[in-house]
């Protein structure tokens, strides 16, 4: 999705509607079709000129990117509060909350190019009430500082970040017990699940789930893998983890515990 050094803007008529997506658009953004326009346009002009989105991907905005996003809105339950990490351009956060006005977003993005097209772009959607912009990593977003309270959410989501085993460890802090992660995926989540399954376990997650979303709507679906959190995983011990390493040490000097 980046792209480096374009300042070519993608003219507006790039980024209409194709015909053979409206009705589908309409059934996932209802009356606010005219907003997610106004997104796509957004995206196909200053997200392309900052380098959030590539030039060939303009036109492709609606099928590759809107709609499969909108799409993950079935599997949120309603007035959730909702944390999207690593949203760069607001994908698929920002499009959540366009399509679900009943939900509360904050945009979770480490990078300050990126963080301030975010803020520029609830700015100009007028969609400030519903949605916040942190900057930051997932990991500072769940710790917290002196000024900001911890954050988290009832569903946090995803897409595009990271194999499942790190994205479990980044968002899965974030989420409520009871909740979800809810990460959009392509055609090898079912590998992942396989793969990462025991990984996401140890992190307190349960079995992770595929499901394919706007299933008759969008073609293909949205696939996302979903993975509940059962129970809180506290980090590793400092003192423990310091008895392991001198251990494995051979012929160093003992030391105290700090």
């Amino acid at each position: 999705m980046e792209s480096e050094g374009s300042d070519e803007r993608s003219s507006p008529a790039e980024v209409t509607l194709p015909p053979e997506l409206a009705e589908a658009a309409r059934t996932l953004f209802g009356d606010r079709l005219d907003l997610a326009a106004a997104y796509a346009e957004l995206l196909a002009t200053d997200g392309v000129v900052r380098g959030l989105i590539g030039p060939r991907e303009a036109p492709r905005i609606w099928e590759r990117h809107l709609l499969n996003c909108a799409a993950m809105a079935e599997r949120i339950p309603e007035g959730a509060t909702v944390l999207d990490v690593g949203s760069g351009a607001g994908l698929p956060g920002l499009v959540l909350a366009i399509a679900r006005p009943d939900l509360t977003v904050t945009l979770i993005e480490p990078l300050a190019r990126r963080t301030s097209f975010l803020i520029e772009a609830v700015q100009h959607l007028g969609l400030t009430r519903m949605v916040r912009v942190f900057r930051g990593r997932a990991d500072e977003a769940a710790a917290g500082s002196r000024d900001i309270a911890p954050l988290s959410g009832d569903i946090v989501t995803a897409r595009a970040v990271a194999p499942l085993d790190r994205l479990a460890a980044w968002c899965l802090p974030l989420v409520v017990p009871g909740g979800r992660l809810v990460a959009l995926k392509g055609a090898t989540a079912a590998d992942e699940v396989a793969e990462h399954a025991e990984a996401v376990t140890r992190l307190g997650g349960g079995q992770p789930e595929v499901h394919r979303c706007g299933v008759g709507v969008i073609e293909p679906p949205a696939t996302v893998i979903e993975v509940v959190r059962e129970r809180v995983v506290g980090p590793v011990r400092k003192k423990a983890a310091a008895k392991r390493s001198r251990g494995g040490r051979r012929g160093g000097r003992g030391g105290r515990d700090r």
